[in-house]
């Protein structure tokens, strides 16, 4: 069910312009459904390059929000070229929500909930294809509350508590249904990652986690010799794979179909509690952050093979567009903070975002902060809204989209 939410803009001319053509381009779709492609004629014409049945392919990216309120179950999509927002199954007791790009993973005790968002990107280096089709709830993964989900374009692995990972067949969950594949043995400290054509885990052996690296049929294969002390948090990016460790970070690469692994020390003793532990960076960015306890944030640029701290005031969520870009930290005073990452000094500030206690200190969960190439977005759970900031123009609010639920979780697909 489509509902039109309360939409309150402040666009430049530029902007206005672009949202015009997107919406002409957008309602243009034939079909039932404005997302659904009119299917292929019968021809002996060669099918198009970046093909892709029963979804269209678009001029930008098609960029959507997945919002859930785990008390009463109620989620959304806010579709970002449209504005308009849908109706999604019920999701009660949702305690984390993660994407892959394309699919809403809903963790809780009963299992986790697949969302197809019905956007996504393909990056083939060279050229970028965008797409969007029509949202669809795929099902239930057996994987519980603590499970942790990676991707890539073939393989999903669901990693739980108890350290056994689930393989599924992507492509079938593309297609609307859950296949298992098979499960790998384990125990792994931590997340399995899809990456490279092989699966990259952590497994404890006389108290360090040692990199191990498998095919995709779950057969061990020749991994890189290193180590990670206390390993917490990952991240992929166009550089590797980025695993946070005890004294920094260790960095899983591949060349020429050989893993690799180089370190990116702290330079110094951190204390466990400010740590790098949990990474935030946007898709296609080699500048990852992370809370460095409760007052600064990391930043890890993995092309220069350095970690930056900048302080801040109390963290709630950070994040930043990368290759020059601000630091953005929500705080919680309410506003999102604009820092310079080589300066440590704070450029823009907006006023408070957040409703309520959620500025005082003493309720600040729910609150995250999203980052495409244009935009961030930032949701106010007790507001029932999320606010579209341009990061690029002075953390100006460029939209603020009124909703229907309390949006306590949320995330970005389509990137």
């Amino acid at each position: 069910m489509a509902i039109a939410p309360t939409v309150r803009r402040n666009v430049t001319p530029w902007a206005s312009a672009a949202l015009a053509l997107t919406a002409l381009l957008t309602t243009s779709c034939a079909g039932k459904h404005s997302d659904a492609p009119a299917p292929p004629k019968n021809s002996s014409a060669t099918t198009p390059h970046g093909y892709v049945e029963g979804a269209k392919e678009a001029a930008e990216q098609q960029s959507r929000l997945l919002l859930n309120d785990p008390g009463t179950g109620d989620s959304r999509v806010l579709d970002l070229i449209t504005g308009k927002v849908r109706s999604t199954a019920q999701v009660a007791g949702a305690e984390q929500l993660e994407t892959d790009g394309r699919f809403g993973f809903f963790h809780t005790a009963r299992g986790t909930h697949v969302l197809d968002s019905g956007a996504w990107t393909v990056d083939h280096g060279d050229h970028v294809h965008y797409y969007r089709a029509a949202i669809r709830d795929i099902g239930v993964l057996p994987a519980g509350a603590d499970a942790q989900i990676r991707s890539d374009a073939a393989v999903t692995a669901a990693t739980g508590k108890d350290g056994r990972t689930g393989l599924y067949d992507r492509t079938e969950l593309e297609k609307g249904s859950i296949s298992s594949i098979r499960t790998l043995p384990g125990p792994h400290t931590g997340a399995v990652i899809p990456y490279a054509e092989h699966l990259l885990a952590l497994v404890e052996r006389d108290g360090t986690a040692k990199v191990s690296a498998y095919d995709r049929a779950g057969r061990p294969v020749a991994s890189p010799d290193a180590e990670c002390d206390e390993p917490r948090g990952d991240a992929v990016t166009r550089r590797g794979v980025v695993l946070g460790c005890a004294d920094g970070a260790l960095v899983v690469g591949e060349k020429d179909g050989v893993l690799t692994a180089d370190r990116i020390p702290y330079g110094r003793d951190v204390p466990a509690a400010e740590r790098a532990t949990a990474f935030r960076h946007r898709p296609g960015s080699d500048t990852l952050t992370a809370p460095a306890g409760d007052r600064a944030v990391w930043v890890l640029d993995v092309t220069d093979r350095a970690w930056k701290r900048v302080s801040t005031g109390p963290v709630v969520a950070t994040g930043t567009a990368g290759e020059g870009s601000a630091l953005l930290v929500l705080e919680t005073d309410g506003a999102l903070h604009g820092y310079d990452i080589d300066t440590g000094e704070e450029v823009a500030r907006t006023e408070p975002l957040l409703t309520g206690s959620q500025r005082t200190g003493t309720s600040t969960s729910g609150s995250t902060i999203e980052v495409d190439r244009s935009r961030a977005y930032v949701n106010d759970p007790k507001g029932k809204r999320v606010y579209e900031i341009d990061y690029n123009d002075d953390l100006r609010v460029a939209r603020t989209f009124d909703v229907d639920i309390e949006p306590h979780l949320m995330t970005e697909t389509g990137r």
